[in-house]
């Protein structure tokens, strides 16, 4: 999951410097297909606001082209939904992220606990005190929470860095939404 994340986010941070350098680049509201990248989290924002923009420019049956838009605010809601979506679509498998890094440590104490019973276990079957009689036991015990910790301590680090990649994404997308309703409203008003 880790490496499938770090892969996912480093293709989202590439196929949106390369939307935005073009974005900025262009004069005006360009089509979304101009833009290229439509794999960015970018031109799927903008292109659902394109989308509204484009039905709200239609011309009536017998009327000519309307010089100006009905509302910048539908185009700019158009806009944070599809933003709320492509972070939905970037949170995906995070959920297995931060349960893997709360859970298996307990996972792991419970290892211990169960290897602390066997040694004591084999410790009455020995009938003596010896290393011997413990070790198969401690030992497992120690394995175990050794295992629990080394899945649970990478989880929550990548974990809170990909929550704040996300969180970076979102503030980003949000930003984008407001310059492209300032755009069209320049534009088309």
């Amino acid at each position: 999951m880790i490496f499938q994340k770090l892969g996912a986010f480093g293709r989202v941070r590439r196929e949106s410097e390369q939307f935005l350098r073009i974005f900025r680049a262009t004069k005006g509201v360009a089509n979304p297909q101009a833009l290229a990248s439509a794999g960015s989290p970018f031109a799927n924002v903008y292109a659902a606001g394109f989308r509204e923009l484009q039905s709200q420019m239609m011309p009536a049956a017998g009327q000519a082209a309307p010089a100006k838009i009905k509302s910048v605010q539908a185009v700019t809601a158009n806009m944070q939904v599809a933003s709320a979506e492509e972070i939905r679509r970037v949170e995906k498998g995070m959920t297995w992220l931060a349960t893997t890094g709360s859970v298996t440590p307990f996972i792991g104490l419970f290892g211990t606990v169960w290897g602390i019973i066997d040694a004591f276990s084999g410790l009455g079957n020995a009938g003596a005190a010896s290393l011997r009689a413990v070790a198969p036991g401690i030992s497992e015990a120690l394995v175990t929470t050794a295992a629990g910790l080394f899945a649970a301590i990478p989880a929550v680090i990548f974990y809170n860095q990909f929550l704040g990649n996300i969180r970076d994404l979102a503030q980003r997308l949000d930003t984008f939404a407001l310059e492209v309703a300032a755009q069209i409203e320049k534009t088309f008003t």
